[in-house]
This record gives structure tokens, C-alpha cells and sequence, in this order.
């Protein structure tokens, strides 16, 4: 068996399995069309490459943030009701209530020998909480485990650094690469591909594979573009960049 399996499932959902924990991150799993924010909207372009039935059952959902529909939908929510855990941010607790256990930045969740500490993310540049809201990341580790990094919806490459203070080199980075980009800030709200492969540096990370970087109108930036950042880094042969329903194992 491998020591971690991925299966990327669209947009920001992949499968993971580590240490004989099945966890999926940030399940979407609805259709193309319109998604409400407030009076705006979010477009999405394509559906999951599995459906949440082909992904069947977890053992955990890490969960970045509840507020976006690009990072949880209708179907995502319906799918937290069949998990047992969902470790997410305090935010994310007060609105969805039991559903969610927060985890608080540098605080661990231990599942068997899986531990799996939360991280700092920023939705955007410094100061865009109120706008955005909280968001968190991941890191799951544990001994004789690969260390692995979820960034969740992540744009500050000083979290990084600090994260990789305590936890680096990662075996694996999942990162959030869009460079996700709308009206409400003149920033990006993601990693861009540049930002992507400076993190995958600053991280040391032995194999990048990128997560949320398709699928929704409001990235500007995909695979070309990380092709040709990691490649200008010097970094190519640690990118993996699935298809959907695609498996990367370790």
C-alpha cells in the first residue's frame, strides 16, 4: 500500500488517504451554473470529475472555509451530514453548529496516527478578513507518515514561510492556485502560479499537486500557467497536476 493516495476530485475536493484516514477537503460537487454570494455570483464552469457517491465514505473533512460556494456547495453540505468529523474554523462552527469541530491555528486533531494541526490561511492581502472571512489551512503528519500541506484557500506566502518554520520540508503541497481574483478586492484572493511555486520553494516540498486552480470563472490564472511558473522556478518535476478523477500516490 501506498503511504498516501490523492484523487483529485475537482476544484478544491480531493480524496486523500494517509495512515488509514480517509479525508476529503472542501466538498463541492454540484453542476455548471450561477452561485449566489450575497448579490453577486460565482460561475462555475464544470462539475466533479466523481460525484459524492463514487467518493463514498470519509473519515474526515478538512473544510477551509463555509462561506463560498466554490469551496462549499449544496452537495458538499449534504456530504458533511454523512461524515463524522469536520475540522474547520470557528466561523464555520458558529454557522453550521455540530456539524463542525473548529480547530483553532497550531492546534491538533489526532486521528490513530494521523495528527492533523490546523495553519493560518488569508483569504487575499492582509486586512481583507472582514471581506472575506476566516479561512484555515491544514497540515497532516504523524510518525512515519509524509507530511503533507493543504493550503485551503490561501494567499499569503508569509503564513507559508511560517508554516514551513515548523513543518518543513513536506513531502506533499496541496495547493490552492487559481489566482483567484473579483470585484471585492484588487488582489488576488488565491495563490497565483508564480505564488505557487515560490511556496512550493519556500516549503521544500518534494511534489506539488495543485488544487482549485479550474472549473470557476473567477480564477485567472490554470495549468498553463503553473506549467510555466514551476518551470521558470526550476521546478517542474515536482509538479502533478491531475486530471479530474486523476490519483497521484506517494
Amino acid at each position: 500500500m501506498s503511504d498516501l493516495a490523492i484523487q483529485y476530485v475537482g476544484g478544491p475536493t480531493a480524496v486523500l488517504e494517509i495512515g488509514g484516514v480517509r479525508l476529503v477537503t472542501d466538498p463541492t460537487f454540484d453542476a455548471p451554473g450561477d452561485y449566489p454570494v450575497g448579490d453577486r455570483k460565482l460561475v462555475k464552469s464544470a462539475g466533479p470529475g466523481i460525484g459524492a457517491d463514487e467518493v463514498g465514505a470519509a473519515d474526515l473533512v478538512l473544510l477551509s472555509h463555509d462561506q463560498h460556494p466554490d469551496n462549499l456547495d449544496r452537495g458538499g453540505r449534504d456530504y458533511l451530514d454523512r461524515v463524522p468529523v469536520v475540522l474547520s474554523t470557528a466561523e464555520a462552527h458558529s454557522r453550521l453548529s455540530d456539524r463542525v469541530t473548529p480547530l483553532p491555528s497550531w492546534e491538533t486533531y489526532r486521528s490513530g496516527r494521523l495528527r492533523i494541526t490546523a495553519v493560518p490561511a488569508l483569504h487575499g492581502p492582509a486586512g481583507c478578513e472582514p471581506v472575506v472571512g476566516e479561512v484555515t489551512g491544514f497540515v497532516l503528519h504523524g510518525d512515519n507518515l509524509p507530511t503533507v500541506y493543504v493550503s485551503g484557500d490561501n494567499a499569503s506566502l508569509d503564513h507559508v514561510r511560517t508554516i514551513a518554520d515548523r513543518f518543513g520540508p513536506v513531502d506533499v503541497a496541496l495547493l490552492f492556485a487559481g489566482g483567484a481574483r473579483t470585484p471585492l478586492i484588487d488582489a488576488y484572493l488565491t495563490l497565483s502560479s508564480a505564488d505557487a511555486a515560490e511556496a512550493a520553494a519556500i516549503l521544500g516540498a518534494r511534489h506539488v499537486v495543485p488544487l482549485h486552480f479550474e472549473h470557476w470563472a473567477h480564477f485567472s490564472q490554470g495549468p498553463d500557467t503553473l506549467v510555466e511558473a514551476f518551470g521558470a522556478a526550476g521546478l517542474s518535476d515536482r509538479l502533478h497536476l491531475l486530471k479530474p478523477a486523476g490519483r497521484f500516490t506517494l
